[in-house]
C-alpha cells in the first residue's frame, strides 16, 4: 500500500504579526513545528504501513525551512519527503493551495491513499483535504474517527457526522482526512532520525508542473481575499472586590447589567 501524508509547517507560537498589505502571517524569524493535527495522520500511516506494508511519503507547502518537518516525519518513519517551494506560490488561500499541492502530488508515484490532518492550526479551514481530492478527481472522507478495515481495492473507516457515526468503504485511489482521535502519535525515533538525517529532500517548483499558469497559484490564484487580519486584543485589566456575600453578588449583579449580558 503507497500512502502519501500531507503535512505543515505553522507557527511555534500565537504571537504571530500579520503583514498589514497581504494580510498573510509573517513567518520568518518564528518558532515553527509540524501542525499537530498532520502527527494523527502521519500516525494513521504508519500504522498502516506496520499491518499491511507499503511505502510512506510526504509532501508540504512551503519555504526551504519547511524541510525541518520533513526531517520530522523521516524521523518517525516515513520514507520519502516533497517540499513544494516557490516565491509564485506565496499568498495561497485554500483553493489555490489545494491545487497547488494537488499538481505536486501528480507529480509523484501512484498512490492508494492521500491522508490529511482535519484541519491546520494557523488556518483552521479544514477544506484543503476535500479541495484536493475534487482537483485529483478521486473520492475522499472526511473526519475519519477509525480504520475499520482494508480490503485488496478499497478501505472500510468509521467517521464522525454531526449526529451519527458512520460506516463508509470508499475505493482506491482516494483521500482521507483523520481526527485528532484516530491514532495516538508516536515520538519521533532518534536512532532513525541519525540514520536518515542525510536523506534526500525532494524540491518541486512551478516549472515542474504540468500546468504552468501562474494566474491559477499563489494571490494570483486565491478568488478569496482577506479583508482584515489582526492579533486578538489583549485585555489584563482586573478588579478586585472586597465585601459581604450580599455586597458582593449585588455588584456582580449590577456589573453584568451594565455590560449587557443580562
Amino acid at each position: 500500500m503507497n500512502m502519501l501524508v500531507c503535512i505543515k509547517q505553522v507557527p511555534g507560537t500565537s504571537k504571530v504579526e500579520v503583514d498589514p498589505v497581504t494580510g498573510v502571517l509573517k513567518r520568518d524569524g518564528i518558532d515553527s513545528k509540524m501542525n499537530p493535527y498532520d502527527l494523527y495522520a502521519l500516525e494513521t500511516a504508519l500504522m498502516l504501513k506496520e499491518k499491511h506494508g507499503g511505502e510512506i511519503k510526504v509532501i508540504t507547502m512551503g519555504p526551504p525551512q519547511a524541510g525541518e518537518i520533513i526531517k520530522e516525519a523521516y524521523a518517525m518513519g516515513a520514507d520519502e519527503g516533497v517540499i513544494l517551494s516557490d516565491r509564485r506560490f506565496a499568498g495561497a488561500d485554500v483553493l489555490a493551495t489545494s491545487y497547488t499541492l494537488s499538481q505536486g502530488v501528480k507529480k509523484m508515484d501512484e498512490f492508494d491513499i492521500v491522508i490529511c490532518g482535519k484541519q491546520t492550526t494557523d488556518g483552521d479551514t479544514a477544506q484543503v483535504g476535500p479541495e484536493m481530492a475534487e482537483y485529483l478527481n478521486i473520492p475522499h472522507i472526511a473526519n475519519v474517527l477509525k480504520i475499520l478495515e482494508v480490503k485488496d481495492n478499497s478501505i472500510v473507516v468509521e467517521m464522525d457526522m454531526p449526529d451519527t457515526i458512520e460506516v463508509a468503504e470508499i475505493k482506491f485511489p482516494c483521500l482521507l482526512t483523520v481526527e485528532k482521535d484516530i491514532f495516538e502519535p508516536r515520538l519521533p525515533s532518534y536512532k532513525r532520525k541519525k540514520n536518515t538525517e542525510n536523506r534526500e529532500i525532494k524540491f518541486y517548483s512551478l516549472d515542474n508542473f504540468e500546468d504552468k499558469d501562474e494566474k491559477k497559484y499563489g494571490l494570483s490564484g486565491s478568488p478569496t481575499q482577506v479583508e482584515r487580519i489582526f492579533p486578538p486584543a489583549v485585555n489584563d485589566h482586573k478588579e478586585i472586590w472586597r465585601g459581604s456575600a450580599e455586597e458582593l453578588s449585588d455588584r456582580i449583579f449590577k456589573a453584568l447589567k451594565e455590560s449587557k449580558f443580562i
